[in-house]
């Protein structure tokens, strides 16, 4: 009884360690599920968005656009400061009437630039929302594309503060990502130029 219950022991030992070395070895190698090796890529963003031609006239044409309602707010509001300043240099020669009423119309004009600065605002997000998904569908079609073309499963996005803390160089497709991009742009604008001379 002993000698079986000793030999039943062996065995479960035996079983026990081939089977967890087994599980070792198997994900020592590359990532693998349901039999197929999973391709995984970065790029870095940081870098993407720096380099790549498209983001970088997005960026000028963006804060031209702030420049430009920038100016177009301060415009009116140098004409309002000047109607108020106006006003208290006059106010003594107003009757009461004329004052309240001009003190009205001075308080109406300023809730309309108030106004007018939330549009300006708003239309400054919306260009920066248009543009964003711009960018991001153009980088997304691309590296559909190259994941097709390279078979990679997962292309992540890879930055200071992300949630990848460590990513191996050797993962780093963002220089090809880049170069492909800016050509694909070049091809767009030149494809532009084209249309617009016919």
């Amino acid at each position: 009884m002993l000698n079986v219950a000793l030999l039943v022991a062996v065995l479960v030992l035996y079983f026990l360690h081939f089977s967890s070395q087994n599980q070792t070895e198997a994900t020592d190698g590359p990532m693998v599920v349901n039999s197929v090796p999973v391709n995984i890529a970065y790029i870095n963003s940081d870098t993407l968005l720096k380099n790549y031609e498209f983001s970088k006239v997005a960026a000028t044409q963006l804060e031209n656009k702030k420049d430009e309602l920038q100016a177009e707010y301060e415009n009116r509001a140098r004409g309002l400061q000047t109607e108020i300043t106006n006003f208290q240099r006059n106010a003594q020669n107003m009757t009461i009437a004329q004052a309240r009423a001009v003190e009205e119309d001075l308080t109406k004009k300023q809730q309309n630039l108030l106004r007018y600065q939330e549009s300006l605002t708003q239309t400054l997000i919306q260009e920066e929302a248009k543009i964003s998904n711009e960018l991001y569908n153009k980088v997304a079609d691309y590296l559909r594309d190259y994941g097709l073309v390279n078979n990679f499963q997962f292309v992540l996005t890879y930055q200071k503060g992300s949630g990848v803390l460590y990513a191996n160089d050797s993962l780093n497709i963002t220089d090809a990502i880049v170069i492909g991009l800016n050509d694909a742009y070049q091809l767009e604008g030149q494809h532009a130029d084209s249309v617009t001379a016919q």
